[in-house]
């Protein structure tokens, strides 16, 4: 019969190391992987029996002894007459082994064996009380509700019973059904009686003093160091410790407090009612010697545990043993990543912060941002910065969780190498809808080929580490590297995908180099033909510019000669008309000599003005502004005479030759 019918895999990891003495998780694991996680036959495997079947053997002393796994050993039905009880069992068989020794626990086989009822230890809390409440699992919930009625003097009609991990519990839930571990932390909730008089002082005295500020001076003996911490009053000195635990590395069930006044009895207190000093109170911390923690912490602490129970968890973690299954619900860890996070930036910050306090500060950078940032930053640099993605997928379901993260991912050898060589990503796939919007992600980013090889994955093969590489058309996942891994192992794999990552990078590098060297001279090439083109464009602009210049002058020069053959014309037309040499009145003759040779005659009166001359002159193209009209001998300028003198009184009478000649 298949192991997996009766127990869940932690309970059998548990159990087949207890019963064989096997320290080394991965070979245990693999064991029971060989004989697909059948118990008996595993064990069988390694401590070959007499007649080749273990048998059930336990002494009453050992059906008292708490299990290794986090749930209870699974409830044998009752013997047939052709199944021997445990006592004929016991009579008939060799006295046991080291190996299945009393300390083993029961092993499902052919020899069924009842035992007694398995029973749970309860602390309820209530305002200011914490009450122990001792059933066996076969009991119901109302059970407790009767006990806490009787102690409490509260009505079971009014009381609400809170902690329980399972979310449907009523009063006629069986105990067993929930599967709880030995000892579990409750709370009890009465919504409908109103608080006491000294819980409201309480309150008040709380409130009153929630605007104020303490000044914690706690000095890390170990370290020799101060740290003067400031705290608003509503802080609980849960809230406390567990800074310091940021701060000192020292986990809060392992600290050691002297300074907290006799008042501060419950760590869910706030600083405002638990009668510290105001407004600075010195304390000092140190790392407890023994694992061994009072027994009242218990609740008030989810990292610790009761004198009876300490030492068998202390090394929790090498068994695969969530803590969140050793305690209850309201002792639980905090979940790796918050629940449908809007914002995945924040979700990676909560992520990294908590991955810190669980396992120390010294474990791999984890990228802050979404996958496409973390593809981004990794594929889509230049060649050689490129570097390979590691996706770390955490499921706190997974007995191999805090053996990898403590053991490989911390390991100093896989930080500084994945540090190095890996941009690392990281994804919480506890909850469901956390591991929904991973596979939505992965689908878009690299294809359903990817999402599909995760959800092909069980929880107990988490967790993963997917080593992915960017190439030209799409990216490929070189290795999925599961939790039942060793650190050489793990390593190893490593380097074997950066060998792959090398390879492939060093001829991204070599096209990269040559196809720069080709942009470069193509570069090069444009910048040459845009110089020849700009200068062409230039020299054309030039050509246009005088071009248009001549076009200018051509037309203010057709401008100014219309202009004057206007001027000319109506000089011409405002003449006198030419004296006849018969008439009455004296007759000047005068012959003018122009620059190009040709000689003008015309005949004026004597009484004509000088202006009518000049009229004459400008008529014929010579305008007086441009020449001067001068005489040969004795040589004057005419064009300076004052022109309303007649000719007779500038001495042109009767006949005078003239010459026109330009002015400079």
């Amino acid at each position: 019969m298949a192991s997996d019918s009766n127990m869940d895999r932690e309970m059998i990891l548990a159990d087949f190391q207890a019963c064989t003495g096997i320290d080394n998780i991965a070979e245990a694991i693999t064991l029971l992987e060989q004989n697909n996680w059948d118990l008996v036959a595993a064990i069988n495997g390694v401590i070959p029996q007499e007649n080749g079947i273990l048998q059930s053997n336990f002494s009453s002393e050992a059906s008292q002894t708490e299990p290794f796994g986090p749930h209870s050993q699974p409830e044998a039905t009752a013997p047939t007459p052709s199944v021997p009880t445990s006592t004929e069992a016991a009579s008939s068989s060799s006295p046991p082994s080291s190996s299945s020794s009393a300390f083993c626990p029961a092993l499902p086989s052919r020899h069924i064996v009842e035992r007694q009822p398995r029973m749970l230890n309860f602390q309820v809390e209530y305002r200011q009380r914490c009450v122990e409440v001792v059933l066996d699992e076969s009991s119901a919930v109302g059970e407790i509700k009767n006990i806490l009625e009787t102690e409490l003097q509260v009505p079971v009609s009014k009381m609400q019973l809170k902690g329980w991990k399972s979310v449907d519990v009523s009063d006629s839930t069986v105990l067993r059904s929930l599967h709880l571990p030995k000892n579990n932390c409750l709370y009890v909730l009465t919504p409908d009686i109103a608080p006491s008089a000294s819980t409201s002082q309480s309150s008040s005295a709380q409130q009153g003093t929630s605007d104020q500020n303490y000044l914690l001076i706690i000095n890390h003996r170990e370290a020799q160091r101060d740290y003067s911490l400031n705290f608003p009053a509503s802080k609980t000195i849960q809230e406390v410790k567990r800074n310091i635990s940021d701060l000192t590395n020292i986990p809060v069930r392992h600290q050691q407090w002297d300074g907290w006044p006799a008042s501060a009895t419950d760590d869910s207190m706030t600083l405002a009612v638990s009668g510290i000093s105001y407004p600075c109170h010195h304390l000092s911390v140190c790392r407890r010697s023994s694992p061994a923690l009072d027994q009242t912490d218990e609740c008030t602490d989810v990292h610790m545990v009761s004198d009876s129970e300490g030492d068998d968890f202390e090394d929790a973690p090498e068994f695969g043993v969530d803590e969140s299954e050793v305690f209850g619900a309201s002792c639980r860890k905090s979940p790796m990543m918050p629940e449908n996070s809007e914002n995945e930036g924040d979700a990676l910050l909560h992520f990294t912060g908590e991955f810190s306090r669980r396992y120390g500060d010294c474990h791999p950078v984890f990228f802050i941002g979404t996958l496409e940032a973390a593809s981004q930053e990794a594929f889509y640099g230049k060649a050689r910065d490129r570097k390979l993605l590691a996706i770390y997928l955490h499921n706190d379901e997974s007995v191999l969780g805090n053996v990898f993260c403590s053991q490989m991912m911390c390991a100093d050898s896989i930080v500084s190498y994945l540090s190095q060589n890996f941009i690392t990503w990281a994804w919480d796939v506890t909850k469901e809808a956390n591991k929904a919007r991973l596979l939505t992600m992965c689908t878009r980013h690299f294809g359903s080929v990817v999402a599909q090889t995760i959800r092909t994955y069980k929880t107990d093969q988490f967790p993963l580490l997917l080593i992915v590489m960017g190439k030209r058309t799409s990216n490929e996942v070189l290795n999925v590297i599961q939790g039942n891994t060793t650190v050489d192992e793990l390593m190893m794999r490593l380097m074997g995908a950066m060998e792959i990552f090398t390879g492939q990078q060093q001829e991204d590098i070599k096209d990269e180099d040559e196809r720069e060297a080709r942009e470069t001279v193509k570069r090069e090439q444009d910048e040459a033909y845009r110089l020849s083109l700009e200068a062409d464009r230039k020299k054309r602009e030039a050509q246009e510019r005088e071009e248009a210049e001549q076009v200018r002058q051509e037309r203010i020069r057709k401008e100014q000669e219309e202009e004057r053959e206007a001027i000319r014309l109506s000089l011409e037309q405002a003449l006198p008309s030419e004296p006849n040499e018969e008439g009455p009145e004296p007759i000047s003759k005068l012959r003018i000599r122009t620059p190009s040779g040709e000689v003008l005659v015309r005949r004026f009166l004597g009484s004509c003005k000088l202006q009518v001359l000049f009229d004459f002159v400008a008529s014929k193209g010579y305008p007086s502004d441009e020449f001067k009209l001068l005489t040969t001998f004795p040589r004057r300028n005419i064009t300076q005479l004052d022109p309303a003198w007649n000719l007779m009184e500038a001495k042109l009478f009767p006949q005078e030759t003239l010459f026109l000649e330009a002015k400079e």
